[in-house]
């Protein structure tokens, strides 16, 4: 039998030991980010093996925007743009990958291609049949709220909520419950505001019991703040990292992998105690 650390990272770990960092692929021509390759399966090995050699444990690939005002694709769509990257990034490297996809037939494709972990940015409140896809095929999913909070009472509580109803609704569609993983959904239903009091709130969600992903790389809240459009937004990206590791993050979904690990393992040497070992480096 597959060991969770196995379907989440070729490196041995337990959760609450590191931090996971997870690259992202956007195989879009209309990323948010500016990042989409589309269907060029060499920029997504490319990146790919840039992301293995940077430290990264995980791969994300989507083939669908989720950017406001994006142009939905059907699923035949969707597999045409996923599959040749998929397949291509999976030939050349050993990393653990993620298929973003809101889609049964994307998923049930995907995994037969070789993906291993299934990250639906709606919850699993679009495609009916998608969490019975992942139930049979015994992965690990991560389940996001992508809703308007509450308009009375507490928006956080009203986040828990939400994804506990999610939670519930994978657990009785026949997902394990140590193969959920939750994502608050920067950016999805929140404006910039929200996105900054759930980062510092991030330790709430502990309540529901599950690892945490967090994915504030490059998004608008930083601009906001800066004033800096995304290309050049790696160092707001940097304090949302450290912090979301602070506050409990066991996952952390990016663009720009190298400095992203190296910050991870810096917060992990504070927030979760000191190597066993310390390093050296040329000229010590």
């Amino acid at each position: 039998m597959t060991s969770a650390s196995q379907r989440w990272s070729p490196r041995p770990f337990a959760w609450g030991e590191r931090t996971l960092v997870m690259a992202i692929i956007n195989a879009t021509p209309d990323s948010f980010s500016g990042d989409g390759i589309e269907s060029d399966v060499h920029a997504g090995v490319t990146r790919a093996i840039a992301a293995e050699t940077g430290g990264a444990d995980l791969i994300d690939i989507g083939a669908e925007s989720t950017r406001p005002r994006h142009i939905p694709l059907d699923a035949q769509a969707e597999i045409a743009r996923l599959l040749p990257v998929l397949q291509a990034v999976k030939e050349q490297t050993s990393l653990s990958i993620s298929v973003d996809t809101s889609k049964a037939m994307v998923a049930e494709t995907a995994l037969k291609a070789g993906a291993t972990i299934l990250n639906d940015v709606r919850g699993f409140t679009v495609d009916p049949d998608l969490a019975a896809v992942v139930a049979r095929w015994g992965v690990p999913a991560i389940v996001m709220h992508d809703a308007v909070p509450d308009a009375y009472g507490d928006f956080v509580a009203s986040i828990v909520r939400e994804l506990a109803r999610r939670l519930d609704r994978a657990v009785a569609a026949g997902i394990a419950w140590d193969n959920l993983v939750i994502d608050p959904g920067f950016g999805f239903g929140k404006d910039w505001r929200q996105n900054l009091e759930l980062l510092r709130r991030l330790g709430e969600l502990r309540t529901l019991g599950c690892p945490i992903l967090v994915g504030f790389s490059r998004k608008s809240t930083i601009g906001r703040i800066l004033g800096l459009p995304e290309h050049d937004r790696l160092e707001g990206t940097l304090a949302t990292t450290a912090l979301a590791i602070a506050n409990g993050a066991d996952i952390v979904r990016v663009h720009d992998v190298e400095a992203n690990v190296r910050v991870a393992q810096m917060t992990d040497a504070i927030v979760r105690g000191a190597p066993a070992e310390a390093k050296t480096w040329p000229g010590q």
